[in-house]
């Protein structure tokens, strides 16, 4: 014959769930504030077009560059753009040109 030695405990009921609860926010804090949370993708989607912007500066100032370029090579060289280099790179203007002094920083290409 059986006997009982002890008294039934309620706390056994509820470890399942506690666990359960402990697992899920766990892993819903991780899904929001983790590495490829929602929070994350906002933020390479923010980073993202910024990058985009810079690139789309960095492309244009490379087009103009290449524009300068094509006018600088053999057979086709503009006598302006090759007047406008020398007197750049020897600092020199005649008597009768009015010069205007800008910064580098300032100056578009």
């Amino acid at each position: 014959m059986w006997t009982r030695q002890h008294r039934p405990r309620r706390t056994g009921r509820l470890i399942v769930p506690a666990l359960s609860v402990a697992v899920l926010s766990y892993f819903g804090y991780h899904v929001y504030h983790g590495e490829f949370g929602i929070n994350s993708k906002d933020q390479l989607r923010a980073r993202a077009t910024v990058l985009q912007a810079a690139l789309d500066d960095v492309r244009g100032q490379r087009i103009a560059l290449e524009r300068k370029v094509r006018m600088l090579h053999d057979g086709t060289i503009d006598k302006d753009m090759l007047d406008e280099q020398a007197r750049r790179a020897l600092n020199l203007s005649h008597a009768d040109e009015v010069t205007i002094m800008v910064s580098p920083v300032d100056r578009i290409n």
